[in-house]
């Protein structure tokens, strides 16, 4: 006769059954590209070089202080890890910075939608009083004019134009960069055929993100990004005083509705939500389930979500965002204003 302790050790030895995904499912999903083109921005190697060093210049703030890296660290897989971040002289903004990486093929940018593209994004910031500060483009342009090395750089990355050091081309340059900061991952091979890319916890964990409805919202080859929704669609949300889209559109048919975020890299982009309010990735997910579906789900099934979120994260591009050279300031280049 067979014990107690047998029986439960047999089928650990012999393995447990295989966890079968419906394709059906998987359709709802598709691989990262390996750049997201832009046919008004076309990527160049001069305009990425060129954009790189951008995201990394300081003097594109008031006080030579902060850079697009300060916020969106991109050996932090582009967030700092804090609810909301530092601005000019240690201003706090109101809402979480999301991540770039992959953010270039999202239906828009910011949390509201508020700019189209990243090429768009990449300007705001910089103007933003709360933020880098900048008084004015043409401030900003005269920065960049004072170092040779950045007419150069631009004049290579924007050949014909006649004024090549403008504003605009800031964001286009920025923008094309940013095209580039895609992180596929094993989900990515699994989406490709490979059946060994995830384990069988993690296609169970995403069979359980399914069953609970997290891809109604979250889907396609972002994990979400592709669409705005209401916060608090089938629970209230707790916390109103930010408006979301209503800020922008005010249309009473968006407050509270934001930008869907991309589930790519969510284990690494903590704290979450919009306002960052959220610290861990377990609470986020429980929160989700019940004000978004209206579904009071276990810790067992949290963690079973989470193990499958983990696995779609991918390596950061360390020799892509390897921090440039920059020029050195002239003598009429803008000294740092702290006010």
């Amino acid at each position: 006769m067979i014990s107690k302790r047998w029986m439960l050790v047999i089928p650990a030895l012999l393995g447990a059954a295989a966890v079968r995904i419906d394709p059906a499912r998987l359709k709802m999903f598709a691989p990262l590209p390996v750049v997201v083109e832009d046919s008004k921005n076309p990527i160049t190697e001069a305009k990425i070089a060129l954009g790189r060093m951008l995201y990394y210049e300081t003097r594109l703030s008031k006080n030579h202080d902060l850079s697009c890296n300060s916020c969106h660290l991109l050996a932090e897989y582009g967030v700092d890890h804090q609810p909301v971040s530092d601005g000019h002289r240690g201003q706090m903004g109101t809402r979480n910075s999301p991540t770039v990486y992959n953010a270039a093929g999202h239906v828009a940018q910011f949390w509201d939608g508020r700019a189209p593209t990243v090429e768009e994004q990449a300007k705001g910031p910089v103007l933003n009083p709360v933020e880098m500060a900048m008084p004015s483009e043409q401030v900003v342009v005269a920065v960049l004019k004072s170092m040779p090395e950045y007419v150069a750089a631009f004049r290579k990355a924007f050949p014909g134009a006649k004024d090549p050091v403008n504003y605009n081309n800031l964001g286009q340059a920025i923008g094309a960069f940013e095209r580039k900061l895609v992180t596929p991952s094993r989900w990515d091979k699994f989406l490709g055929g490979d059946q060994t890319a995830l384990t069988e916890a993690e296609k169970a964990g995403f069979n359980m993100f399914v069953d609970v409805g997290c891809a109604m919202c979250h889907s396609g080859v972002y994990v979400g990004a592709g669409s705005f929704q209401k916060l608090g669609l089938v629970k209230p949300w707790t916390h109103t005083q930010d408006p979301g889209r209503f800020q922008v559109s005010k249309q009473e048919a968006d407050r509270m509705v934001f930008k869907v975020p991309s589930l790519r890299n969510i284990e690494k982009t903590a704290p979450y939500y919009h306002d960052g309010s959220v610290k861990t990735l377990g609470e986020a997910v429980r929160l989700m389930a019940e004000h978004q579906n209206g579904r009071s789900i276990t810790t067992a099934q949290v963690q079973s979500i989470v193990t499958w979120l983990k696995a779609l994260t991918g390596p950061i591009p360390e020799d892509y965002i390897k921090p440039p050279v920059l020029p050195k300031s002239t003598a009429s280049t803008p000294k740092p204003d702290p006010a």
